[in-house]
């Protein structure tokens, strides 16, 4: 009986341990198009093409369901995250992106699925530091269409890019 009941417990926790491992997502865009007539403007608002492109973002993510919603907090960060926020009835949640994927962070989204929404240069970046490998270059300044996702399951991390036009 003894060992019916040892074989029992060690199945028991070998399934436990094989299903407890959590799937974490992360999805990474650049802002949408931005209003370029003002160049000495530091904290632009997104143009018409990128209020379009923001909506554009939350059709996309309609059947994705997000935990949550993470930005820098300029207007056009916000801006583009706001109506995939609000279809999710989700708040924004601003990071610093010079604090990108630190522990705080990672304990926080581990194991759900996030929207994070930066700029051509922090973008590639956070998704690198997630990766723990440099795999993506900085993006270029028109490129408001490129969407990388990052899946970390167990200790196996995987990345691709789509663009969504």
């Amino acid at each position: 009986m003894k060992k019916y009941i040892l074989v029992f417990s060690l199945i028991f926790s070998l399934l436990v341990s094989c299903n407890s491992q959590e799937t974490t997502t992360y999805y990474l865009i650049r802002h949408a198009e931005k209003d370029r007539t003002d160049s000495g403007n530091k904290n632009p608002d997104l143009n018409e093409n990128g209020l379009k492109r923001a909506k554009k973002w939350a059709e996309y993510f309609k059947n994705i369901d997000l935990d949550a919603v993470y930005s820098t907090s300029y207007n056009r960060t916000q801006q583009t995250a706001k109506p995939t926020a609000d279809s999710k009835n989700l708040n924004i949640t601003s990071y610093n992106p010079g604090k990108m994927y630190d522990s705080v962070f990672k304990a926080n989204t581990k194991g759900k699925t996030v929207l994070i929404v930066g700029h051509s240069n922090t973008t590639p970046v956070f998704a690198n530091k997630i990766l723990g490998k440099k795999m993506y270059e900085n993006m270029s300044d028109n490129d408001n269409a490129s969407l990388l996702i990052v899946t970390i399951s167990g200790d196996d991390k995987t990345s691709k890019i789509e663009k969504i036009d």
